[in-house]
């Protein structure tokens, strides 16, 4: 009996579903070791632990000791934490320049503007079937907002049984995009696991949300007032939308022939532009589950590539996510990251299009108003030039929350030039703008930084 129990011990150890973490030092297309600490695992969640999350773990380049501890949830629902790591406040990202989208992997280069300079950083693939997280067995729930709050909140507990020097850490959650609804429930999951007692206490400090998601029909309601506002539409057209569809203009009652007729006008109009960026030019390469106008032709990842994709989509936005998916797919990279080998098929960057998922979570601004009332702090922030999730619908629910105005609407500067525009309430909830930011930081990573930088360090923007 004994030497069974041994058996089952050394096996779970030994096996790769175990709750686990490796030291990467080197990653194909990177030359030479990393200059910074990576880590990579799963732990498992959920009914019989069925769930095997993954994640990257990066410690502060700065004092990990004493530094803030940072869970980042990327949006989607289902897009990869490689988003996050390679695209916009992580320490290495691709070089553009020369790929051609064959062997050998993407080159990657050091970053001047990664948060790990001052934080210590989890990176999560999180629902299950995001990046290289997966289930064991077929799930019994679909993976909800609210559901996901619950596992994060199992992942943090047991990661930081198994990372005991973090605990005392100021920790915050952060994250952007369809994140915007789950970080706050996951903000107010932690405040009641910490009031109740749960083991470790997690040192929850506040949280950072960049273009949230929040009600998504609120949000989507908004873009067409800042399709006006950009000039995308005329003053003819943004009036008769308004006063035929009653500020609804995306659930249009099927009755209302005149609102419909002005709604396809509005899309027409809108066609060509790319909704992460407004000014971003459009290309016709596209990876899965991107925002993409229909009257654009693309050429998808499943089919041939051009012979060098940098000469031929010079300006195309999208052109590092391909890297991203050539590299994730390369077997050398999975086995540098120890990814658990047959565990998942193709690598998409976003999986949102093809695995279910339960949006219970309506509004998020019930979740923002708790977590205020008990005291936690909030940075949200907005790409100026986002169609996807306007500034306006951002600014419109955080006043909502009726919290008074302590530090009015202002620029703040980098090098005496304006970056953005904050406001701060009496919530501890800082508002601030990127200029000239799209949908995530990767089109503002230097100023989206400082940002972070600055309030993080309880510095006035």
């Amino acid at each position: 009996m004994k030497l069974l129990l041994l058996l089952l011990v050394v096996l779970m150890v030994l096996s790769p579903h175990a709750n686990s973490g490796s030291i990467v030092k080197y990653l194909p297309g990177f030359e030479g070791p990393l200059p910074f600490e990576l880590e990579t695992g799963y732990i498992r969640v959920g009914e019989a632990e069925q769930v095997q999350l993954f994640y990257y773990f990066i410690k502060s380049e700065r004092n990990p000791k004493e530094d803030p501890l940072l869970l980042w949830l990327t949006g989607g629902p289902g897009c990869s934490a490689v988003s996050a790591l390679l695209f916009e406040n992580g320490p290495v990202k691709f070089r553009v320049e020369g790929y051609n989208g064959g062997t050998p992997t993407p080159t990657l280069l050091s970053t001047t503007y990664s948060w790990t300079q001052i934080a210590s950083i989890i990176y999560l693939d999180q629902p299950v079937g995001t990046g290289f997280s997966y289930s064991k067995t077929q799930l019994l729930d679909t993976p909800s907002d609210s559901g996901e709050a619950k596992r994060i909140h199992e992942f943090l507990l047991k990661w930081l049984a198994k990372h005991e020097k973090f605990i005392s850490n100021p920790f915050y959650v952060t994250g952007n995009s369809y994140a915007g609804k789950v970080i706050p429930a996951t903000v107010q999951e932690i405040s009641k696991g910490n009031d109740l007692g749960f083991k470790p206490q997690i040192n929850l400090q506040g949280y950072v949300i960049g273009n949230p998601t929040t009600d998504q029909e609120f949000d989507y309601n908004h873009r067409v007032p800042f399709a006006h506002g950009m000039a995308l539409i005329s003053d003819e057209l943004y009036e008769s939308l308004k006063k035929t569809c009653n500020g609804n203009y995306e659930k249009v009652d099927p009755g209302n022939i005149e609102c419909l007729q002005f709604v396809e006008e509005y899309h027409e109009c809108i066609a060509g532009i790319y909704l992460g960026h407004v000014l971003a030019q459009i290309c016709a390469v596209a990876a899965p589950g991107l925002f993409w106008p229909k009257h654009v032709p693309k050429r998808d990842l499943r089919e041939t590539l051009p012979p060098n994709l940098s000469v031929s989509f010079p300006n195309c936005i999208v052109y590092s996510e391909l890297q991203a998916s050539m590299w994730a797919n390369d077997e050398s990279v999975r086995k540098a990251l120890h990814v658990a080998k047959g565990s998942i098929g193709k690598w998409l960057r976003c999986s949102s299009e093809d695995k279910p998922y339960n949006k219970d979570i309506k509004s998020s601004v019930p979740y923002h108003l708790n977590n205020s009332i008990k005291g936690y702090p909030s940075l949200i922030s907005s790409g100026d030039h986002d169609m996807i999730i306007p500034f306006t619908a951002t600014q419109t629910w955080i006043r909502s929350l009726n919290y008074s105005i302590i530090d009015k609407w202002r620029p703040w500067m980098i090098h005496d030039q304006v970056a953005g525009y904050t406001k701060t309430y009496a919530n501890k909830m800082t508002f601030a703008t990127v200029k000239g930011g799209g949908h995530t930081s990767k089109f503002k990573p230097e100023e989206s930084f400082i940002m972070f930088r600055r309030w993080i360090s309880g510095q006035p923007l």
